[in-house]
């Protein structure tokens, strides 16, 4: 084992051997390597003559480029767009963020926790927790409602066992005691958990309500002082798409400093939080269970953080970072998401309207959503496969089929006065594959 991995692996045993415990054998093999980034940093502090260090080229005291592509880019500075930006991304960025994160999560203040590190969005972000915390056999607590990419990136890749609860009670409430359940079985096999709270959820569009997200973080602090070692995540991708009565923040907060035991993660981004999912620009944040400021802990798994992306992908792409440092510092930014958001949050009501006119109700019930980008229909005729073919091939219309009786749709990318027609074409097709309807 690299030296300066048993250095950071010794600081997490002296402050926090419970956070050690839950690295994965990659995890306590991660560190920040003293090499050419090291030796840039210094040189950019002191090199005032020449700078032969980085990896760039340069022209006229600056990242050199081509006019073509300058030209398209012209309001932005050539140094905060071409050169490397640094491996946990721009500071300005992540003390913006760390800010933003304040300003909307009223639990997390006076609560410690680390700087939020770039990543090339929510994706890049669960990887980083999967190659830090996961090791094969592991379990992953999710409900059966879930994104499918977990399997890859948890199951497929890190060999994760992927520990499934229903989403829902038969009254349509988030099903705490399944969770309970499922949680409490895995603690008592593995002695580990890691849980993934993802709220809004995909696919079903629902948050819990307050007592629902109390409940939940309790099941959490009970295994932990049961014993049982918890890496809770909240992957927070449509943070702030609350629409109805629920949760208005994410779980991190309340998770954050809770126990000993247990290490919350925050996964987030401006991917959809700021309607760019193309610049791929996402945070993940640390923060230990103790109680009080616990900073070598939150510096190790900083360093073991970044090392995993310097090994992966070097660092996330400067461009990104500045258009969204730009978005963030502009007097006009809180009022333009605000109008994106009630547009986003007149379809999810069009949506529920349509819904309980009655008209539908031979053909589907649905799922509770409340916040984000979809919602599911549980269909009672056909399999939502078969539908999903049939819509597409006759009508034009897509939808995704997650299960055999559940369609999502993403109300997201269907304009308000078009969501009528949507929902009474996807009946005429039930409709034409039971004709008895």
């Amino acid at each position: 084992m690299n030296p300066l991995a048993v250095e950071l692996n010794e600081s997490l045993a002296q402050h926090n051997p419970h956070v050690l415990e839950m690295l994965s054998d990659l995890g306590k093999n991660l560190f920040f390597p003293k090499g050419i980034l090291t030796q840039s940093a210094e040189a950019k502090e002191k090199a005032h003559k020449f700078n032969a260090t980085i990896g760039i080229a340069t022209e006229n005291g600056g990242p050199m480029f081509l006019s073509c592509i300058q030209d398209k880019l012209s309001s932005f500075d050539p140094k905060d767009i071409y050169p490397y930006a640094p491996p946990a991304g721009k500071p300005e960025l992540r003390s913006l963020w760390r800010e933003k994160m304040l300003r909307e999560n009223p639990s997390q203040q006076g609560k410690h926790f680390s700087n939020p590190i770039v990543t090339n969005a929510l994706t890049h972000g669960l990887s980083i927790v999967a190659d830090m915390f996961v090791d094969e056999g592991d379990h992953l607590i999710l409900p059966d409602m879930l994104w499918g990419n977990y399997n890859l990136t948890f199951g497929t890749c890190s060999g994760a066992i992927v520990k499934k609860h229903p989403t829902f009670t038969v009254t349509g409430g988030y099903d705490i005691d399944a969770f309970k359940a499922v949680l409490r079985n895995s603690a008592e096999e593995k002695g580990k958990v890691v849980v993934l709270l993802n709220f809004p959820n995909n696919p079903s569009g629902y948050t819990p309500t307050v007592e629902e997200g109390d409940a939940l973080v309790a099941a959490i602090k009970e295994v932990a002082e049961g014993g049982c070692n918890v890496v809770a995540i909240t992957d927070d991708a449509y943070f702030g798409l609350f629409y109805e009565d629920s949760l208005q923040e994410s779980l991190f907060g309340k998770l954050a400093n809770l126990h000993p035991r247990i290490l919350a993660v925050k996964l987030d981004g401006a991917t959809k939080e700021e309607f760019v999912w193309g610049f791929r620009t996402g945070f993940i944040t640390f923060a230990d269970g103790n109680n009080y400021e616990n900073a070598p802990v939150l510096t190790a798994l900083e360093k073991k953080a970044m090392g995993i992306i310097r090994a992966r992908i070097s660092n996330c792409p400067h461009p990104s970072q500045t258009f969204v440092i730009e978005a963030l510092r502009s007097p006009q930014f809180l009022a333009q998401k605000e109008e994106k958001f009630q547009i986003m949050k007149g379809r999810a009501l069009k949506t529920k309207e349509v819904l309980n006119s009655g008209k539908y109700d031979k053909a589907w019930d649905y799922y509770p959503f409340n916040s984000g980008y979809f919602m599911c229909l549980k269909l009672k005729t056909v399999e939502a496969e078969k539908l999903r073919v049939h819509l597409l091939d006759k009508y034009g219309v897509g939808a995704i089929s997650t299960t055999k009786t559940d369609l999502r749709i993403a109300f997201s990318c269907i304009a308000e006065q078009d969501i009528p027609e949507l929902f009474d074409i996807i009946y005429q097709g039930v409709k034409d594959l039971t004709p008895e309807l």
